[in-house]
């Protein structure tokens, strides 16, 4: 038996042991709050001093699972409606097990919480909050979590995500305050990125409103300044497609002149209408008009279909005001993709207004050129007029009375033909001064606003408005003979497919390469009969053969028509 002295002496050392102990704890203690606080100083120093944002929303994620040595962590970015998440970028979960669990979630159950009640949330178990939404098949399992929002300036930009705290432990006070200054520090770094990256786009439309007003500025030719447009507008805003469409005669309709990017070709060369098509709302109303699902949109008719594999589009006025609008800019991006911002179609009008003030520039640049040339041709007129003709006729009257006084009869009537030869030569001169006075042509007298007229008389007789593509230079390169034979074939055959065909589709493509004329019409009636009369298609064949063309037409069977005519637009040389 210990005897009472032993264990007085024994006592205070053992309150001495508990002291030390209770001592070091604290120093641990100590220690790791401020090695904590030396990883989280480090944490806030790597976010801050990214400047790409997709970078900066990386390294938001990992940072916070350190700190709190959460096994996975996710950043979510609310979409634009303030509802839905947008983005979602992870940590702890491979490429592999996120293509097993599918799409990335909008927001339902607890991270739609998050975004109704931006406050930081912690739970003990997730399955057992009313808002539990549950998880998808093959998603690891998750208990613990932590939510905390992420705030730039006075909005919600998204919220940090944390599950299952390592060694089984419980998300405490301290990790919601380590998270949370996370996310004050997380706000400023993405809201730098987002100012850099605007920063920076801004200094590309910069760069590319210069590259255009130089091209136009230098004689470039304003097709080859749209299709500058279109390629920097993609390239800028990641679009898969950009087409540019221009109004035709008396701006009744839009030509598709330029389209690059996805399917581009379904796009160039349509002559679309005002209605029913994004890019004549824009042009009608000299504003942007934009929409979610150009592809499923009930203001937007789907003949004749183009926008496969697309979803979110803007239509974009280029010019307006005292201007006018002088085309219109369509973007279109992938279904999926993310939705054409307000603060995106601002900066797309801005570059469009730019465009539109070059292209007036230059346009009024080329008026005063062309008034020089005709000021010149005037000139040139008045002196043949005024000094030459004169000149000839006082000669050719010269000869004439000499010729009285020549009793040579050869050489009088070398004299008499030589005054017969003044007259021709005056004569020419004067077609020559009446042409450089006169402007050929008209406003509607062009190929285009031809068949864009007889496609639109045929409207109401077929019970259809007909597809109609354009392509190549039609009022440049084409005669006037084969432009004439072309229109009366087109207008034969949408009348045939009006009294015969017995369709409720028709597809017209007219276009040139220089060296050709091809007019192409496709429909989907009952096809031409074995037995039917062959007049309307006989007068075709006859106005090809006329310019060295030929027609060809097939009928298969599963129905429709098509009928295809060309003619060559350059003389045939014979052979040497």
């Amino acid at each position: 038996m210990e005897d009472p002295e032993s264990a007085r002496v024994r006592l205070p050392q053992l309150r001495l042991d508990e002291l030390l102990d209770e001592l070091q704890a604290r120093l641990d203690a100590a220690r790791g709050t401020r090695d904590r606080v030396r990883s989280l100083l480090e944490a806030v120093l790597s976010v801050g001093r990214e400047l790409d944002l997709e970078q900066a929303l990386r390294r938001i994620v990992e940072a916070a699972a350190v700190l709190v040595d959460a096994e996975y962590a996710a950043l979510g970015v609310i979409g634009p409606d303030g509802r839905r998440l947008s983005a979602f970028h992870t940590v702890g979960v491979s490429d592999e097990e996120i293509a097993r669990i599918g799409p990335f979630p909008e927001g339902h159950g607890i991270l739609g919480e998050l975004i109704r009640h931006p406050a930081p949330l912690r739970l003990v178990k997730l399955s057992e909050h009313p808002a539990s939404y549950g998880f998808p098949p093959n998603h690891p399992p998750m208990n613990t979590f932590l939510g905390v929002p992420i705030r730039v300036g006075d909005r919600v930009f998204g919220n940090l995500y944390l599950t299952e705290k390592r060694g089984g432990a419980q998300f405490d006070e301290e990790d919601v305050s380590v998270t949370s200054t996370l996310a004050v520090a997380a706000g400023v770094a993405i809201d730098n990125a987002r100012l850099y990256e605007e920063s920076r786009l801004r200094e590309r439309w910069l760069r590319a409103n210069v590259e255009i007003t130089h091209s136009l500025m230098s004689g470039g030719d304003p097709a080859e300044a749209l299709a500058l447009i279109a390629e920097q507008a993609r390239s800028i805003t990641g679009a898969a497609l950009v087409a540019v469409a221009v109004p035709m005669e008396e701006a009744a309709s839009l030509s598709v002149d330029i389209a690059v990017g996805m399917d581009a070709d379904d796009h160039r060369g349509l002559v679309l209408p005002l209605e029913k098509t994004l890019m004549g709302l824009a042009f009608s109303a000299g504003a942007p008009v934009s929409s979610e699902n150009v592809g499923h949109d009930d203001r937007v008719s789907p003949e004749p279909p183009r926008f496969q594999g697309l979803g979110p589009a803007v239509a974009i006025p280029i010019g307006t005001g005292d201007t006018g609008v002088r085309g219109v800019l369509l973007l279109a991006r992938e279904i999926g993709g993310r939705v054409f911002t307000g603060r995106e179609t601002e900066t797309l009008q801005g570059f469009a207004a730019q465009a539109s003030i070059a292209l007036e520039l230059a346009e009024r640049r080329r008026d005063a050129q062309e008034i020089a040339v005709l000021q010149d041709r005037d000139r040139i007129a008045r002196d043949l007029h005024d000094l030459a003709i004169q000149r000839l006729f006082a000669t050719g009257m010269t000869l004439q009375s000499a010729g009285r006084f020549i009793e040579h009869t050869e050489a009088s009537e070398r004299v008499l033909r030589a005054v017969d030869d003044l007259d021709e030569t005056i004569k020419i001169i004067r077609s020559t001064i009446f042409g450089l006075r006169t402007r050929e042509g008209g406003a509607g007298s062009g190929l285009r606003a031809r068949a864009v007229r007889v496609a639109g008389e045929a409207a109401p007789v077929l019970g259809f408005a007909p597809s109609l593509r354009m392509e190549g230079l039609l009022d440049t390169d084409v005669p006037r003979e084969a432009a004439d034979h072309v229109v009366a074939v087109l207008a034969e055959s949408l009348t045939n497919i009006a009294r015969h065909a017995h369709a409720d589709r028709a597809d017209v493509t007219l276009a040139t390469d220089g060296r050709e004329l091809r007019l192409t019409v496709t429909d989907n009636g009952v096809g031409i009969p074995a037995g039917g009369r062959r007049g309307g298609l006989r007068n075709m064949a006859e106005r090809a053969a006329e310019l060295g063309g030929r027609v060809h037409w097939a009928s298969p069977a599963t129905g429709g028509t098509t009928l295809e005519w060309r003619v060559p637009l350059t003389t045939p040389q014979p052979p040497p």
